[in-house]
This record gives structure tokens, sequence and C-alpha cells, in this order.
């Protein structure tokens, strides 16, 4: 596990709660201001609609593309600082240089000038902002592992937020007043200053005041050298895949990209319809009321919707609070078709209090939504990844945001609405006035529909937080020194008083190279297939011809082949193995992914139909995962034995104390498949055989009169020790050698793991992780056979 700042189930001190709320007033008042000085282009500067959507448009995604590259070098800093704080505050002086300088614009360089002036600034502009925005955001989930705390931490930081909101508005009196500036372009060279310098300060303040642990010497870190650059993207087009596996984040994603890109769109419209609809085009008349719609609705946000929205997050739950608060704005943006009435500006105020639900409920109960994802997701792959989750997250934001720009001058483009001019034909108002209205409620409906089956809830995160947990507790009673950790049997007192040392213990290396080969060449019960060559990982098409190919490799070393997926390619297995005479054991892949769960079910169930099956599998460890519940995985099962004929046995293969701690998982299995690794409990190889033989014994003993299979066991060749537990090749000969002796003896059916090493499991496992293969990557034996 990566270290991480987090402080478990306790309270976050206000003050550091605090020092990121003003990270976050950097983070927000930036776009604010960004979006009030927009206007000028086009209204002042002379810029085309066109030009103002590329300008919205292209740095935008430039910055979408390179957040997951930052993400992944965060995730994987080694430093004294830890993995963030650096980046938040070199980001902070970027952002502050640059936006200072794109705006110092003037007319008499020529609208085309002007134009690529600004856009190469704003290219600067977004990298500085990638650079502090992705571990600044990421420093916010690290903060606390609390469900509710988390909740607090976001709606802090999003109170002192908002007051970018309230205070970015009136740079319109500012700009639009001659007893400022001259005008208004001349009024954002000098604001700008003043934005820049003022957010820098406050950007640099987390990086400054929140604490941090070390990362110098955390070997979970994949070093960032050019070497291994190239696995660094593949990691992140992996960290995609991964996250948008599952589904409680890619409703997160989703939704967010609704709600925040739909509002995006006419966001600047609300300046246009004020001006010209309200006072028929009169900017002077209009006065203050553009700054009053911005600067109200924030300060509702900040006083009212967000303490309200945190309240009902503690009493109702994060879901039911986003779907109440966002069906609230549903109606604040109906009431402002209605009560935008020329004459009556005061009117649109009563429309704020229920529009401002929107995106002041929006990224209080999201950010924290992420942070409870990025649990489940350290539950599946055992890495903490804050960084790269903020990272796809606001991908997903700033490219809606870019979607969003170009939508703006697309949609002024439709209504015929010229920004600047005294006078607009006729229904370019109204056009603009529709949409200002139609595109939210649109966007808002349809990510409410996406969310409403979000399963994420309190409990379920707790389960997912104390899981987790449990396993910090394993592994670091797994890396204890002394006499080799025990965890679950130990914690359960379930040892043996003592253990006998393995006959093998007292061979040469020499003697065990020898037995290793005799044993190879007799073959095996069964072996746990690996089919990825290198260059590929989970997620992969399968060849038939590499499917083929190692399968006639181990086909003379065992009766059955063991598979774990029916998609992508692994539906051949069977097939391919039965034409060589091998039985098959085959699993259907089970994970958070409910789409790919029905195909995998599915795919199982063809297989099985065409004869292809003799134990039919349903799941690989995902209890261990914590990837969905018992009862969802028991259901699974049930639908598979309901389907299949009596005579074809059904089970679910997970680690062994599944079977032990479950009764319902184990009644509902015809035959019980645990996986079984004496390595990963720390155990020396000279006592893992009689450590497995315990597993063995217990699951035998939960399962009465039922058939137990092994379906994994192994040693690793190459990585780092658990505790006692040593990785050589050496060790993994006679594990193997051990383990086979005895299982043949007692008449134990046992498969292998694993049949070729896997290259593509260095980021999640390490080096250990790649190595326990009986055939190397190129498909060579190993160990000297």
């Amino acid at each position: 596990m990566t270290p991480t700042a987090a402080t478990p189930g306790h309270k976050i001190p206000f003050g550091h709660k605090v020092a990121f709320g003003l990270g976050m007033l950097a983070n927000q008042m930036f776009p604010a201001a960004l979006g009030i000085f927009m206007v000028v282009l086009v209204q002042n500067l002379g810029f085309p609609p066109w030009m103002w959507g590329i300008l919205f448009f292209l740095p935008r995604v430039f910055d979408s593309v390179t957040d997951p590259i930052m993400g992944f070098i965060s995730d994987n800093t080694r430093s004294k600082w830890g993995r963030r704080k650096q980046y938040v505050f070199i980001g902070a002086i970027v952002m502050g240089i640059s936006f200072v300088a794109m705006w110092q614009l003037y007319r008499d360089d020529g609208v085309n000038y002007n134009f690529y002036y600004f856009l190469a600034w704003s290219i600067v502009f977004y990298a500085g902002l990638t650079l502090f925005s992705i571990p600044y955001v990421a420093m916010g989930y690290e903060m606390s592992d609390d469900f509710h705390e988390r909740t607090s931490i976001m709606a802090v930081a999003q109170w002192i937020g908002q007051w970018a909101w309230v205070i970015a508005p009136w740079f319109w009196v500012v700009m639009y007043d001659p007893s400022w500036f001259e005008n208004a372009d001349s009024a954002t060279r000098t604001l700008s200053v003043w934005v820049g310098v003022i957010c820098m300060l406050l950007a640099m303040v987390p990086a400054i005041f929140l604490p941090s642990r070390s990362t110098a010497d955390d070997e979970h870190l994949v070093p960032l050298t050019w070497a291994n650059f190239g696995g660094g993207m593949k990691e992140i087009l992996l960290g995609f895949k991964e996250a948008f596996g599952s589904a409680p984040f890619r409703k997160l994603c989703y939704a967010t990209f609704l709600i925040f890109n739909a509002f995006n769109t006419v966001a600047a419209f609300s300046f246009f319809i004020v001006v010209y609809h309200l006072f028929n085009g009169d900017t002077a008349a209009a006065g203050i009321w553009p700054t009053l719609f911005g600067s109200v609705g924030a300060l509702i946000t900040t006083f009212a919707v967000i303490p309200t929205v945190a309240w009902m997050s503690r009493k109702m739950g994060k879901k039911n609070a986003f779907m109440v608060s966002q069906g609230i704005s549903l109606i604040g943006y109906l009431l402002l078709w209605f009560l935008m009435i020329p004459g009556k500006p005061w009117m649109f105020m009563f429309a704020l209090p229920f529009f401002s639900f929107g995106i002041g409920g929006l990224f209080t109960l999201m950010m924290s939504m992420t942070a409870d994802v990025c649990d489940l997701d350290e539950l599946a792959t055992g890495k903490r990844r804050e960084g790269i989750f903020g990272a796809i997250y606001w991908w997903m934001v700033k490219f809606g945001f870019a979607i969003a720009g170009l939508l703006s001058g697309g949609i002024m483009a439709l209504v015929a609405f010229t920004p600047g001019a005294a006078a607009q034909p006729a229904g370019a108002v109204d056009g603009l006035r529709l949409f200002y209205s139609g595109v939210p409620i649109l966007g808002t409906m349809l990510a409410m529909w996406i969310m409403r089956d979000y399963d994420l809830d309190e409990k379920r995160a707790t389960e997912v937080h104390a899981e987790i947990e449990r396993r910090k507790r394993r592994a670091s009673a797994s890396s204890s020194q002394g006499s080799g950790a025990r965890p679950w049997l130990e914690e359960h007192g379930l040892l043996l008083p003592a253990m006998e040392r393995s006959p093998l213990a007292s061979k040469s290396a020499v003697d065990i190279q020898a037995l290793y080969a005799e044993q190879l060449r007799g073959g095996v019960y069964g072996l746990c297939f690996s089919a990825y060559m290198q260059g590929q990982g989970a997620g992969d098409q399968l060849t038939e011809a590499q499917v083929r190919r190692r399968l006639d490799l181990i086909a003379p070393h065992t009766r059955w082949v063991r598979s774990f997926a029916c998609t992508e390619g692994h539906e051949m297995i069977p097939r391919l193995a039965r034409q060589r005479g091998m039985k098959t054991m085959v699993g259907a892949w089970i994970s958070q992914d409910r789409d790919r769960n029905e195909r995998e079910l599915s795919g199982l169930l063809t297989l099985a139909e065409a004869g292809l099956v003799d134990i039919a599998v349903v799941g690989n460890e995902v209890l261990l995962r914590g990837e969905i519940p018992e009862a969802e995985l028991l259901a699974y099962i049930r639908r598979v034995r309901d389907a299949l004929p009596e005579e074809l046995p059904v089970g679910c293969v997970d680690a062994y104390y599944q079977f032990l701690e479950r009764p319902a998982l184990t009644a509902a299995c015809d035959v019980l498949l645990p996986n079984c690794y004496p390595f990963w409990e720390g155990t020396n190889v000279a006592l893992a055989p009689q450590y497995l033989k315990r597993m063995h014994g217990l699951v035998q003993a939960a399962g009465g009169e039922k058939l137990v299979i092994v379906t994994e066991t192994g040693w690793p060749g190459l990585g780092q020790p658990v505790a006692q537990a040593v990785p050589s090749p050496e060790n993994a000969m006679r594990y193997f050698v051990d383990v086979q002796q005895w299982a043949r003896r007692e008449g134990v059916r046992l498969y292998h793991f694993s049949s070729f090493d896997e290259p593509w499991k260095l980021q999640q496992e390490g080096e250990v992780g790649t190595s326990w293969g009986l055939w190397d990557k190129d498909e060579r034996p190993k160990y000297g056979v």
C-alpha cells in the first residue's frame, strides 16, 4: 500500500480544512475571473464568435489531455515532501505569471495578433493549472478516510472557494465604469495583475501548511524515469480503463459532465440576457444587475446551499442529497425563463436560491464521493491513486468545459446573436433565453437518471474502508520481524501448536532442481493458464495463435487447465484445451462492472452448453477485492446453477478464509474452490506445505462432504520478501515439489499458479507479481528445465 497523509477515522483540524479551502479559492478564482474577462474579447476587442469558441476549446482540450499524465506523475513521485506539495507550489507560480501575461492585450495590435497571443499564453496558463490542480485535488482526497469527514472537508473548501464567484462578478462593474477605467480591455490588463498575484499566493497555502509524509523510500511507487515513461503512459491508459470499469465512478463522471457542461454552455449568456433582454442592449443602464446575478447567486451558494447540502448528506446520504439538490435546481432553471422580466430586473432574484443548488451542490458531493471511489479502487488494486482518479474526474469536467465553449459560440451563431451590437435580430435574445433554461434542465435530468442506481452508500463505503484497514494490518504483520506472520489463522487461533518443517528443507539446491525437473515431467493435476504475452494486459484481446501456442507448451504437463474469463479471447481456451484432451475449469470474471458481468455469465453458459466446461466458476476473488456484495455474487451463482445440468459442478473461487467466514457462500457452491497462498501470509518456505495443508483442512471441515479443490497456490521466483516468505528460484522449486508430493500422497486436487510469468502485473503488484510462472514471459521453461 502507498502511504498517504490521511488520518483514518479522525477529525481533521479546522485549520487544515481552511488551508485546503484557500487553495480552492485560487482554483476557482482563476476560472471565475477568466469567464468574466472573456466577455471583453468579443464585446470590446472585436473577436468573432468562432475565435471565442476556439479560445474556450483548444486550451481546455490541452488541459484535459495533460491531466491524466500529471495524475500518474503525482501518484508516483518519491520525495521528502511527499507526492503532491512541490507540484502545487510550482504550479501556483506558473498560473499566476501566465494569467497576468495573457491579458496584456492592446487594440492596436489587431484581432489576429491578439488571438494568437492569447491562445499561446492560455496554453501556458492551463499547463500551470494542471501542474497545480491535479496534485491539489488529490491532497484533498487524502486528508481523511472518514465517510462524513470527507464531505465536511469539501464543504469547507467549497464554501471558501465560492467567494470567488461572489467577488468575480463585481469585475463587470469596475470594467464598464468609466470612472475606474477608460475601457474594459484596459481594465482587464490591470485587474489581471491583482488576480494573478493574489491567487498565486493563495494557491501556495496548501503546499506550505498541509502536512504530508515523505515518499522518498516508498518502493510501491513506479520510478519516474524515461525508461518507465512508456509503462507510465500504459498505466495512464489502464487507469482510464480501470476507472471507467468502476460503475460508481463512471456515474460520477457522466453526471458531472452533463451538469457542469450544460451549465457552462449557457453561463456566459447571463451577461447578454441581462443587458439585451432586461435593458434592451444598454450596458450602462444595466449597471450592476449582471454583477448581482452572479454575486448574489454565489452568496446564496456560500451561506445556504453548501451548508444545506452538507447537512442533507449526513441525514439522507450523498446520493439522495445529490438527487434532491439537483431537483431543486430544475425549479430554478425553469423560474429564470419566467422571472427575467424587462423593467423588473429584481424579479430574477427569486429564482437564484433554487438555481444555486445545481453547481453549488454538485462539487460538494461529487468530490467527497470520488474519495469514496478511491477506497473502492484501493480494495480492488491495492494502490492509492487519488491523482489518477482526480485527473480522470477533472478531465471529464474540463473536457466538458471545452465542449461548452464551442457550444456557446455555436448557439450564438445559431440564434444570430452578435455580442457588442447595438441591436439584435428578432428572436435572437429569446433564442438565447430558451437555451439558457433548456440546456441545463436537459443536462440535469439526464444526470439524475444516470445516478438513480448509484450504490456506493455509507454502509458499503464503511465496509470497504474496514476491509482496507484489515488488509493494512495484515500487511503490517506480514512485514514484521520474528518467526513469520500468519495473519488470518493466527488472528483466529487456528494455527496448529507445532508445524513440521518440510523434509526437503535439508536438500541442496542441486537436489531440488532435479526433483523439480522430475516432477514437472511427471505432470501436475492442474495449471492456471496465463494467457497474456509481453506487452499485453487485462482487457487486451487474445489471439487464437497465442492461446494455441501456450496450450501446446503446457498440455504434456497437466490434465486440467483453469481459465479466468469468458470474453476478450479467453472463451477460446476451453475449446482449444479440449482439442488437446485436457479437462477445463472455466471462470466467468466478475467485478464491479455489471455490464461485463452479464457478458461473462452469458459466455460461460454458452461454453457449458457446448460441452466445453467440466467445472463452472463464477468469479475469482471478487469478495476479497470487495467489488460486489456477497448477496449479488450468490445471485450470480444461483443463476448459473439453475441454467446448467445438475451433474456439472458450479462454484466460486476466493481466498480460503472467505469460505470459513461466509457460510452462505460455502452452501451455495457445489464444489469449494479456495486460493491458498502461504507466501502472502509470510510463511517460511520450509513450513509452507504444512501451512497449505492447514488451509485446505479448514475449508474441507467447513464444506463437510463437498469436494475441495485448491484453485491457486504457488511461490514467486523474484521480488520483495513478505516477512519470512522469500521469493527465489530455489524456493519456488522447493514449494512446487513439496505441494505436488503432498497433493499426490493425500489425493488433493490442486492447481499450480501459474503457467507463465505475467509482466503486466508489475504496476499492480511489483516485481513479485510478475514471476509466479513455470515458464517465463517468453514461453521458455524456467529454473533450468
